[in-house]
């Protein structure tokens, strides 16, 4: 009862939504769609050249495009800061918990019990402040119902009493995340309650090799995510006269590379089979897009459902070209994602999935941090539009209250992008927005301010900055750092200031 009220109580000293609907009839449907390792480039309303995403490029064509969005540098932080409305730089905040304990326990390698003291020890480890809010609970306290399909967990494992302490009423998917690198699983979650997947026997979900040469359609019968459509538009017309928001969080097209089969359009491309299997997962998620979007008009709810689409961080490759980019600095020194900036554009990508961006995946430049963001709402959302708007992932929460009537918990980052979806004035927005990786061994953070700027850390034990003008070189191809010293200094302050920087929204008092 005392979390329940800590919970009632935190909502009730929220701040009121800066732009909410009034009339209680504008009141949208939110089907939130977060694709898993998908390059900004791999979009043709991005783009993209080779694979081709006609439902979500009409997506981008009847709604709005941000040319301005950043994710995180890989899944955990990113899927965190989206739930949570804050920047991943804040203290205290994501980490991993015991990713793989169900297949150690499945595997033979530790037994139940020994898979139960272990579970319940990272309950007691991972415990949530009793008065935290997360992105679910502000859909619930607007009479929302809410469903989360796909990748349930956050930080590597989770738990039915966890997922719906995330507001979540209904689930359905894995709970470890490294389950999610097999598309096979012998089992999935649904509220709590396993449920076997006809067909699949192996421990690891049948997961791939990194090469992605093995038979199309070897890992087992059931393929996940042909589960999760069945089930979200089965949750679509099951709830067809309730408010509800629904989050997708996809494993496509995460790697290693698996598909139950070839997309005709790529089954005879003179391409390697791992590059036919990845852009035929491509092609799912986007032929996915367009079920529910048909499903949608058919119930007659298309007018009112908002449909966003974006990617939890940059392009990562599952398919090859990895061998092209050497392991080792000049030096003999071991090379990182800043080294040479992994550009998919000449590295021998076929599909240049960051689209001519620097980095990729864990790397503080734009291929690794930059992400699509489009949204629709017909009737509402002018057709065609895009905007440059500074906006990352933990500003949904906001933009969440604010279209369905909701109100904000005091302090968190999250701020409202409805007024750029609706072509109105922006009130408030970001002076700049914060990526962190804390793992430096693979990356950096970065500091991307609204103005054109963007400090890339590289190494802070060296003091080791890089600078780039992103409105001008968003390819980030001239470090301006020598140039600019002042300009450096004082972005750098800032970041190192949210670096590890408290969490407002955690404060009682508030």
């Amino acid at each position: 009862m005392k979390q329940h009220i800590l919970i009632l109580t935190a909502l009730l000293l929220a701040v009121p939504a800066s732009f909410a609907l009034k009339p209680s009839l504008e009141r949208p449907n939110v089907i939130l769609l977060y694709a898993d390792d998908l390059g900004i480039g791999m979009l043709g309303c991005y783009g993209q050249q080779v694979v081709r995403t006609p439902n979500i490029d009409r997506l981008a064509a009847e709604g709005i495009k941000f040319n301005n969005y950043y994710g995180g540098v890989f899944c955990a932080p990113t899927r965190w800061t989206l739930l949570t409305g804050m920047h991943d730089g804040r203290r205290g905040g994501w980490g991993h918990s015991q990713g793989g304990l169900p297949i150690q326990r499945d595997t033979g390698k530790i037994t139940q019990e020994q898979y139960e003291q272990k579970l319940e020890q990272l309950k007691k480890n991972r415990t949530i402040p009793d008065h935290e809010v997360f992105l679910g609970q502000i859909a619930q306290q607007a009479g929302y119902k809410t469903a989360q399909f796909g990748k349930l967990d956050r930080g590597f494992l989770t738990w039915n009493e966890r997922v719906r302490r995330f507001g979540w009423d209904f689930h359905e998917g894995y709970y470890c995340h490294v389950r999610c690198h097999g598309f096979y699983p012998a089992y999935l979650w649904r509220n709590g309650e396993r449920f076997e997947l006809e067909g699949n026997t192996d421990p690891y979900c049948g997961k791939m090799s990194e090469e992605g040469n093995e038979p199309v359609g070897s890992g087992g019968k059931t393929y996940s995510q042909n589960v999760f459509i069945k089930s979200i538009l089965a949750y679509i017309r099951e709830h067809q006269d309730e408010r509800f928001f629904l989050y997708h969080p996809t494993q496509l097209p995460h790697g290693p590379v698996a598909i139950p089969e070839l997309h005709p359009d790529y089954a005879d491309q003179d391409w390697t089979l791992a590059e036919k299997k990845y852009a035929s997962m491509v092609r799912m998620l986007d032929d996915h897009v367009g079920l529910i979007m048909q499903e949608l008009k058919t119930l007659g709810l298309d007018e009112k459902t908002v449909v966003a689409f974006t990617s939890d961080n940059g392009h990562e490759l599952y398919y090859g070209p990895k061998k092209n980019f050497p392991n080792t600095r000049p030096g003999g020194e071991k090379a990182n994602l800043t080294d040479r900036k992994w550009r998919t554009s000449e590295c021998g990508d076929i599909f240049d999935g960051a689209g001519g961006r620097a980095g990729i995946k864990r790397a503080g430049y734009q291929g690794g941090m930059q992400c699509p963001m489009i949204v629709r709402w017909p009737g509402r959302i002018q057709p065609g539009t895009e905007t440059d708007h500074l906006s990352a992932h933990y500003d949904f929460m906001a933009t969440l209250a604010d279209l369905i009537g909701a109100e904000m918990p005091k302090g968190k980052d999250s701020l409202s992008y409805l007024p750029t979806l609706l072509s109105k004035p922006q009130p408030k927005e970001h002076d700049y927005v914060i990526v962190n990786n804390n793992f430096n061994r693979m990356g950096s953070s970065a500091l991307i301010a609204k103005d054109g700027w963007k400090l890339v850390e590289i190494d802070r034990k060296k003091d080791e900055f890089q600078l780039y003008n992103i409105r001008e070189d968003n390819e980030e191809r001239h470090n301006l750092e020598d140039q600019y010293p002042e300009k450096v200094s004082d972005l750098k302050k800032i970041l190192l200031r949210e670096l590890n920087s408290p969490r407002p929204d955690l404060v009682e008092s508030l």
